[in-house]
């Protein structure tokens, strides 16, 4: 009997302890909240670039004041130009870009040496130009236009009446492709056309009166690369709470 007792005091307490246990709080926190990833970095093109470029370039026919000397004018020849650029782009909108460049180019462009002929080349010359674009198709792809101020070493080589340098001054104008294949690097193509003249005289040779104003047309194609100090991908805007 009081085996039975003690059994049915154990059962009654233990039920006690396991309904109060029940009524206690859980210990068990809140669920976490889920963190979105961050969102996917966005293309810039703002930024402070420097950059190398290799091509090649061929004079127009060139025009001439004041040409008093009985010589003919040699053909043009084609040559390689390469150089540096500098320049800083601003992103005003997702497709807008706009900015300012200026590089500094060595050339071996030239005309032939002929008798009797005047010759001419370009050994160096340098532009400071705009620059206006949009990304259409592409973020990464940037469509360009750009034109400036120009200047050059302009060489004219009179056979045997000799020749004469002058850095001439002009303008210049074309237009390119440049592709951010990389957060910090891109690749460019472009074209210019460069008008570069310079005032020599008068100068005589001889009893010639050889001229006293030219001017070299420098139609140039080439490839470059670019660098961009800050990043060009930015973060993307901030994504809400979930």
């Amino acid at each position: 009997m009081k085996k039975r007792v003690f059994g049915l005091a154990v059962a009654a307490s233990l039920a006690v302890m396991s309904a109060s246990a029940a009524d206690l709080p859980s210990r068990n926190g809140p669920p976490p909240v889920y963190i979105p990833p961050p969102p996917p970095p966005v293309l810039t093109w703002t930024g402070l670039y420097v950059g190398l470029n290799l091509g090649g370039g061929w004079l127009d026919q060139y025009s001439h004041a004041n040409w008093l000397a009985p010589l003919s004018t040699a053909p043009s020849t084609g040559g390689v130009v390469g150089g540096a650029q500098i320049g800083y782009n601003y992103q005003f909108t997702p497709l807008f870009v706009a900015g300012l460049e200026t590089d500094f180019q060595g050339s071996s462009v030239g005309s032939a040496d002929m008798p009797f002929s005047a010759s001419r080349s370009v050994g160096w010359f340098g532009t400071v130009r705009g620059r206006a674009g949009a990304s259409l198709m592409n973020s990464q792809l940037l469509l360009y236009g750009t034109g400036g101020f120009a200047y050059g070493d302009l060489s004219l080589n009179y056979g045997w009446l000799g020749s004469q340098t002058r850095t001439g001054t002009g303008w210049t104008a074309g237009g390119g492709l440049e592709y951010a294949f990389l957060p910090n690097w891109s690749a460019k193509v472009e074209y210019l056309y460069t008008n570069i003249g310079a005032n020599y005289g008068p100068t005589f040779a001889g009893p010639f009166v050889i001229e006293t104003e030219q001017s070299a047309h420098l139609n140039t194609v080439r490839a470059g690369v670019n660098y961009r100090f800050n990043w060009m991908f930015a973060p993307g805007p901030a994504a809400g709470p979930y």
